[in-house]
């Protein structure tokens, strides 16, 4: 059982796999709280009814092979069933995670975006395939450049503008990653289209 909190099927709107059609559970529970959050609604786990993992997988399954699982944080809980299930469906599991507690689950995909109120384990940097730092202020190109130097050299890193700062960081964003190429940008480009 887990407190899911909803489930759809979208395009991926931001890093490595944007445009990807993939199918996204968001698991509810949540205490890393960021203050810029744009699903504040996630964080307290209890407000989100606990669902049978393999109804979970069932609905997955009827969609894309590609399959996100977000939230709030899903590490709070443990995921080794429900990626189990999944894969055993022949699908693709993705997580998007601070990195702030144990990596659970068989993963083909580990977006790592850190928060510096409760940083990444040592185990989610070494094992992250890609880094995506949220951009809300100067200071956080700093903190990008701290978590860069702890992922392995595989990990694809992004700087993604912070949706509400967009307008002022964006431009910054382009000039860095011109002057500092190992760095990518993400777009919330699902905010654009105007979907989920």
């Amino acid at each position: 059982m887990l407190p899911l909190m909803e489930e759809f099927y979208t395009i991926q709107g931001e890093g490595s796999h944007t445009g990807t059609a993939s199918y996204f559970i968001r698991i509810g529970g949540c205490d890393v709280g960021c203050h810029w959050c744009d699903v504040k609604e996630s964080w307290n786990a209890e407000l989100h009814p606990p669902t049978n993992t393999d109804l979970i997988v069932q609905n997955a399954k009827k969609y894309a092979k590609t399959v996100v699982i977000t939230g709030g944080e899903p590490l709070m809980w443990d995921m080794s069933f429900l990626t189990q299930r999944l894969q055993e469906q022949n699908l693709k599991t993705h997580i998007e995670t601070s990195g702030a507690y144990n990596l659970t689950g068989v993963w083909d995909w580990i977006c790592l975006s850190p928060k510096k109120n409760k940083l990444p384990l040592k185990e989610v940097s070494d094992n992250a395939n890609e880094l995506k730092v949220i951009i809300f202020n100067k200071d956080d190109f700093k903190f990008a450049e701290a978590q860069a130097s702890k992922v392995n050299s595989n990990c694809q890193l992004f700087l993604q503008p912070e949706w509400s700062n967009r307008e002022k960081m964006t431009p910054m964003i382009v000039d860095y990653v011109m002057n500092n190429p190992q760095w990518k940008i993400s777009l919330q480009t699902h905010k654009y289209l105007n979907i989920p």
